[in-house]
């Protein structure tokens, strides 16, 4: 690879060379789960021996992704949830202490709140990580890190990454990031202190809403225990199906989330000034509480907003009259999305929406058609 490429360069070569046996364009879809090992049975010797332990099409894919975020490794997992959820537990032992984000993805709440001290001794603070000085206030002598998600899930909360690591690293604790939202391209959290990044690669990075799995990149020295704990030993590998089809999809990501962004920006601004809307959550708007922070660490502000009705009485008969968002979860697919989503922090419930890559005319017509008959 050459250094100075750009990132769509990148993420079009990285990985996907010309098949040495074939010579097809794209490396093919490699289903084996077993490898012809040497005759002395060192596996060591050979890059692949079974597929649960590490295949071709999961290998290029950590290629293209490290290339891509950076740090020294990448390892690719199921899904997303295992790649947090897993490296949490294979880097944290009876005893430790971590601090979270109180915004994050269901599953890690569970297990921080629930699974961790119950099943395994393992301490768990939840606060607003937007808040440095609570971040600060929380550390303990046993805590080993600490894991913020920017933008937050689901409210689009925006934390301080640099000023967080400045805290995690006087204590010695890790910096983990869980920067899904943001699509790779429109933060770098190695370049702001992060020590460990995830991503659900099921999102953006897929962008097509057709795959899942999940990445963790980092020190190689620390990404070896990862792959050992999570992949080889738990069992949370990605297919090769999935890692194929997330390959192709990181070739467009710069494009996609350029499209993403400008997009999301325009219909933000257009909900912002109408007059059945009661508010417009959008880290790239001027109104966003954390506005100064996502254009101080930021490059392009995703896709992802909140927004809610005047009169919530009409949320459902909305979304029954739109035409071009589809009702559904999930985010940073290439089509719209929309849901009612309940904040399991505070309560609160509002529309969370993943903006797409459809022309914006017809987003904002859609919207506006959608308002006027409610």
């Amino acid at each position: 690879m050459n250094d100075e490429w750009g990132l769509s360069t990148r993420s079009i070569h990285v990985g996907w060379q010309p098949d040495p046996a074939t010579g097809a364009v794209k490396r093919p879809l490699v289903m084996a789960n077993s490898y012809v090992l040497p005759p002395d049975g060192d596996w060591d010797a050979v890059p692949f021996g079974y597929a649960r332990d590490l295949n071709p099409n999961a290998r290029w894919l950590e290629e293209r992704l490290q290339a891509l975020e950076g740090g020294e490794d990448c390892v690719v997992t199921a899904s997303g949830v295992s790649a947090i959820n897993g490296t949490f537990m294979a880097l944290l032992s009876s005893g430790d202490h971590i601090i979270c984000s109180d915004i994050s993805y269901v599953s890690v709440r569970t297990m921080l709140l629930e699974h961790f001290p119950k099943r395994f001794g393992i301490e768990t603070t939840l606060l607003d990580t937007s808040d440095v000085a609570a971040v600060a206030a929380a550390i303990r002598p046993n805590t080993k890190i600490i894991h913020v998600e920017t933008p937050g899930n689901p409210t689009t909360r925006i934390s301080d990454l640099a000023a967080i690591a400045e805290i995690a690293h006087a204590h010695g604790a890790l910096l983990t990031v869980d920067s899904t939202w943001s699509g790779l391209t429109t933060q770098h959290p190695f370049v702001l202190g992060a020590d460990i990044v995830m991503h659900s690669i099921s999102k953006y990075i897929n962008g097509h809403g057709d795959a899942l799995g999940g990445a963790v990149f980092g020190p190689k020295a620390l990404m070896d225990v990862v792959r050992l704990f999570v992949v080889k030993d738990m069992g949370a590998c990605i297919s090769p199906f999935n890692a194929w089809q997330v390959m192709r999809g990181v070739a467009t990501l710069e494009l996609r989330m350029a499209r993403h962004n400008e997009n999301a920006m325009r219909v933000a601004e257009y909900l912002e000034a109408h007059p059945k809307v009661a508010f417009v959550r959008y880290p790239g708007l001027k109104s966003h509480p954390n506005h100064a922070v996502a254009v101080r660490q930021m490059h392009g502000f995703s896709s992802m907003l909140n927004f809610d009705l005047v009169d919530q009485s009409k949320r459902a008969e909305f979304i029954a009259h739109l035409k071009v968002f589809v009702h559904a979860v999930s985010l940073g697919h290439d089509e719209s999305l929309i849901f009612v989503y309940t904040d399991a922090t505070t309560g609160e419930s509002f529309y969370r929406v993943s903006i797409g890559i459809e022309n914006v005319e017809d987003l904002i017509a859609d919207l506006a058609q959608a308002l006027a008959l409610c």
